[in-house]
């Protein structure tokens, strides 16, 4: 949530910026300025009627001291209707600052100055790019039919005992899943990011926090009985842990990682482009998270991008980096870099992570804070990044080291598999 401070000093600033995510923040942001205006004058007159019943109850005991009863009741009178009024002014505060807030979540975060223009994925920026990304050639199989070949995973089995999207890893196929999961929790804590395994469910209140709802329900798994929700990521609880802190600069920058299922409903999902790992409703990602000085998250955004770059190059996948255009960027980011994994086989880019800073955007709503030096109260920058989820890093590894005797592992997850080949 943007702070009501900055849509109060610079409005237009706001409306401007929102225009390079594609968003007409114009009514919106009148909205909040009349609520806000119209909170800070009922809030005015309820700190008056409280400071009037403050002098009234002094007076009034002067009243009955001085024997002046008649005095004092008259007064007493005057109190009761000030506390009526008192009661219905702090109603009106409370409504007023309720829609208030229900108004401001409406709003997206503005976009860092340098994300580009664009309406979509076809608009955003490629700042870099390495490897071999070159079709592999007519003889070549997608990831798909790999697996059913050496049966490591199988969608069909998915498909009866849950449904589509819900893949079933088998043999080699598990070993190799659970080898990429260590190694990128293995170079997470090498790279000084605290473990951590969250609940894959969430409140309510968590998934507002991180800015899941209310722009994102369609996309969880509810479970209305509990009112939990099924986690997208990882993001959700580990940010969750700072909800409610006051952190001391001292502690930055804050680091964890985390390895979880995560669960989306992607709605409206088909097509060949969605076939096999590319899309699915379940699927295994390592998290990392920062909490970061608002000075400082920027940098930390570049090391992020770059640690996840350093874990594709170890695995020997060609990649390439975006820069998030406005229309592509998502609404609670402020800056993101996606990494794409280039698949031979398919002979396209899949994205594999993306890694944002969020500014003060989450940290407004997890009410995170952090005194400075000068013992002033400010709120924190929170990043996160995915390093890496697995489904199109595995896609990508099956079809891009696919040879006549089967499917090579890479050298850096032969440790982890205890075996350097599927066949």
């Amino acid at each position: 949530m943007l702070q009501i401070q900055t849509i109060r000093e610079n409005p237009e600033k706001v409306i401007e910026r929102l225009k390079v995510k594609n968003f007409d923040a114009t009514e919106l942001i009148q909205n909040i300025l009349d609520l806000d205006s119209r909170s800070r004058q009922v809030k005015r007159n309820l700190d008056n009627n409280l400071m009037e019943q403050g002098k009234m109850a002094k007076s009034i005991g002067q009243l009955f001291r001085e024997g002046k009863r008649e005095e004092a009741e008259q007064m007493k009178a005057q109190t009761a209707e000030l506390k009526a009024q008192e009661k219905e002014l702090q109603a009106e505060y409370d409504s007023t600052v309720k829609t208030l807030n229900e108004t401001m979540v409406l709003l997206p975060n503005m976009p860092h100055i340098s994300v580009p223009l664009g309406k979509g994925a076809e608009d955003n920026e490629v700042v870099y790019q390495e490897g071999d990304a070159s079709p592999m050639g007519s003889n070549c199989l997608p990831h798909w039919e790999l697996v059913k070949k050496y049966d490591i995973i199988d969608f069909d089995l998915g498909s009866k005992i849950t449904g589509a999207g819900f893949p079933v890893y088998k043999g080699k196929g598990a070993k190799m899943q659970r080898a990429l999961i260590n190694f990128f929790l293995d170079s997470a804590t090498a790279e000084g990011y605290l473990e951590v395994q969250p609940p894959y469910m969430v409140n309510a209140a968590s998934a507002y926090a991180t800015g899941q709802l209310p722009d994102k329900e369609g996309q969880m798994y509810h479970a209305p009985l509990d009112n939990f929700y099924l986690i997208p990521t990882a993001e959700v609880p580990v940010t969750n842990i700072y909800r409610d802190v006051i952190l001391k600069e001292s502690d930055f920058p804050v680091k964890h990682c985390a390895y979880s299922a995560c669960f989306r409903r992607e709605a409206g999902s088909y097509g060949k482009d969605v076939r096999g790992l590319n899309r699915l409703h379940q699927f295994d990602k390592v998290e990392i998270v920062q909490v970061e000085h608002p000075d400082r998250s920027y940098e930390t955004l570049e090391q992020m991008k770059q640690y996840g770059m350093s874990l594709l190059q170890r695995l020997g996948l060609p990649f390439r980096v975006l820069r998030l255009c406005g229309g592509d960027i998502s609404f609670t980011s402020a800056l993101t870099y996606d990494l794409e994994v280039f698949s031979k086989a398919q002979e396209k880019w899949l994205e594999v992570s993306s890694i944002s800073n969020f500014e003060s955007y989450q940290a407004n709503r997890l009410h995170l804070r952090f005194k400075d030096a000068d013992g002033k109260m400010r709120l924190a920058h929170t990043l996160n990044g995915s390093a890496l989820a697995l489904p199109r890093v595995m896609a990508a590894l099956i079809e891009n080291n696919q040879t006549p005797d089967g499917i090579i592992v890479p050298e850096v997850l032969r440790p982890y598999t205890h075996f350097d080949i599927i066949s």
